[in-house]
């Protein structure tokens, strides 16, 4: 394992099934947008342009909502590890990650620190099945490789 190795890690259906949802969500948007025409019903009102261009606006924002969805990340190499989730980012030194975890029946994987604290990673799920375990090896690996060399260092002393 070299020093240079940069493992990154993305979740696979979870981004295909968001992709795919924000785009129908932008055309059904769309087409409810181009039905909006004439009275509102029984009232004065008609719809207008504006009706029809913020209904696509619904649907662009509920689309960029679904979109949020494909932002985890896991990326590592020798010096630590960077978790980006759906709603936040961490980046860690090896130093302080005590192993790498992927229980029976958990949605993803998870880093476990040393002061017994749990990072999910959502980027490694377990709907990705042998990619998500692949990753998990791969970071396994990286952290390994790290308590080598610590141990190396302080038996060099």
């Amino acid at each position: 394992m070299s020093d240079t190795e940069l493992v990154t890690l993305r979740p696979r259906r979870i981004r295909l099934v968001c992709w795919a949802s924000a785009a129908a969500l932008v055309v059904v948007f769309g087409l409810v947008a181009t039905s909006l025409t004439g009275p509102t019903g029984d009232g004065y009102g008609t719809f207008q342009r504006g009706d029809q261009l913020a209904m696509v606006g619904l649907g662009v924002f509920g689309a960029l909502g679904f979109l949020l969805f494909t932002r985890p990340r896991v990326e590592a190499d020798a010096r630590g590890v960077r978790v980006r989730n759906v709603i936040g980012s961490y980046e860690l030194p090896w130093e302080v990650v005590r192993g790498v975890r992927f229980d029976r029946g958990a949605p993803w994987a998870s880093l476990e620190l040393h002061d017994d604290d749990l990072l999910p990673m959502v980027a490694l799920q377990a709907a990705d099945k042998e990619l998500a375990v692949e990753g998990v090896r791969a970071l396994r690996r990286l952290h390994q490789a790290h308590l080598a060399a610590l141990v190396e260092g302080t038996a060099g002393r």
